[in-house]
């Protein structure tokens, strides 16, 4: 298999593991939060159904009207540490890559993220994905917060 473009982010956040996976796993406050910088937050929708082979879909729509979906399974769920899911839009489903979350507890009152994105379809593609991501750990970090 060819070598394909990823990525790697690492966060600090001021939450728990629990509170972290929660962000990311409740249907309910990943439409809080999620999203590049130029998400319409009140256009986020959110279906998951939590378990290994269970699936997801997230939609959202752009400041400028464009509408956005994304989808996929989840291939591993370890409350509060980890969360591997498959990834692929709605207009590319072809392109399907890999996005890794894991969460360690750092310090009393902190946690740390490391997303892994991977298999990426080329470089343009994990730029694009870089930058969304980047935006939206930084929504996640201000959702945390309040």
């Amino acid at each position: 298999m060819a070598n394909k473009p990823s990525l790697t982010l690492k966060r600090r956040f001021r939450a728990s593991p629990s509170q972290v996976f929660s962000a990311w796993t409740d249907p309910k406050k990943i439409v809080r939060w999620f999203g590049p910088r130029d998400t319409r937050q009140d256009s986020v929708v959110a279906e998951m159904d939590l378990r290994v082979g269970g699936r997801y879909r997230i939609g959202f729509e752009g400041t400028g009207g464009e509408r956005h979906e994304v989808g996929g399974s989840f291939r591993e769920v370890v409350p509060d540490h980890r969360l591997v899911f498959s990834w692929a839009w709605h207009s590319t489903p072809e392109r399907e890559s890999l996005v890794s979350i894991t969460l360690a507890r750092d310090g009393n009152d902190g946690t740390l993220l490391t997303l892994e994105h991977a298999q990426f379809f080329n470089d343009k593609a994990r730029d694009d994905h870089e930058r969304g991501w980047t935006g939206t750990l930084e929504k996640l970090d201000h959702y945390l917060a309040q």
